[in-house]
């Protein structure tokens, strides 16, 4: 699904809102991620995540770029007359019709729970619980599949193969994310980059000891040197497991390591 299926129109207004620039600052108002700031003023497009319009019929109007995601969006057109946009999926068509029911035909870009779907179905933006509205595997390009179904769950495949439990009464949609050749594309040059908000990043080693861990070494080029490499604040950079124990870590059945 490459660009030239894009839809040349202005998005939809009513499903418009305005989107504040954080620079990377957080509710303290300090830094908490580095290297943003500037970029494009963008206009975030309210997704439907979730099943509000279970049940109801919907066109595919217009397949549009979304400036805040990696995926592109389609404008669908209910038969009670409400437009929404939704995350496309890789192959849907203008004019096409899509639903999201219980149960339902098993077709590119319809929505329905994990328990009606057979195992080796692909599937993208899944719920982690019942009625929350999708949450995982949204972008570009991505999708899970279904490896088993053992009541009251649902096995899934994630795009970094982990294996995982999911209540099956979840909804998913079926396909593969839109426009996976996101992967293969090259940003080009510098400005590019900052028009998406990135700002400049010094590499640690062109610092100074005070500066970084990394920093110093006289003449030439030092190496980083053991044990390992650091962040500026001395934590370990690379290779440290950093996640934290969550309950749902039961329902993980192969990790992706």
């Amino acid at each position: 699904m490459s660009k030239e299926i894009l839809t040349k129109k202005e998005p939809e207004k009513r499903l418009l809102l305005p989107l504040k620039k954080k620079a990377g600052r957080g509710n303290t108002g300090r830094i908490t991620v580095r290297h943003r700031g500037g970029g494009v003023k963008r206009l975030y497009r309210i997704i439907d995540f979730g099943e509000e319009k279970l049940g109801v019929p919907g066109k595919v109007l217009a397949i549009e770029y979304d400036p805040n995601r990696t995926a592109y969006i389609a404008l669908v057109e209910y038969q009670d007359g409400e437009k929404r946009y939704i995350l496309a999926p890789h192959g849907l068509a203008i004019g096409q019709e899509i639903i999201c029911a219980e149960k339902t035909e098993i077709k590119v870009g319809n929505r329905m729970k994990l328990k009606y779907l057979p195992v080796g179905t692909q599937v993208y933006n899944v719920e982690l619980e019942p009625g929350k509205g999708g949450k995982l595997v949204r972008s570009a390009g991505t999708s899970a599949k279904v490896v088993a179904q053992e009541p009251p769950y649902t096995h899934l495949e994630m795009p970094s193969k982990e294996i995982r439990k999911f209540f099956n009464e979840c909804f998913a949609s079926v396909g593969q994310v839109s426009h996976p050749e996101k992967r293969f594309e090259k940003i080009g040059k510098a400005g590019r980059k900052r028009l998406k908000g990135w700002r400049p990043a010094v590499r640690g080693t062109a610092m100074n000891p005070p500066d970084h861990p990394h920093g110093g070494g006289s003449g030439g080029k030092a190496p980083i040197g053991l044990p390992h490499a650091k962040t500026p604040w001395g934590k370990p950079a690379k290779g440290v497991k950093t996640r934290k124990k969550k309950w749902t870590d039961k329902l993980i059945i192969k990790r992706r390591k």
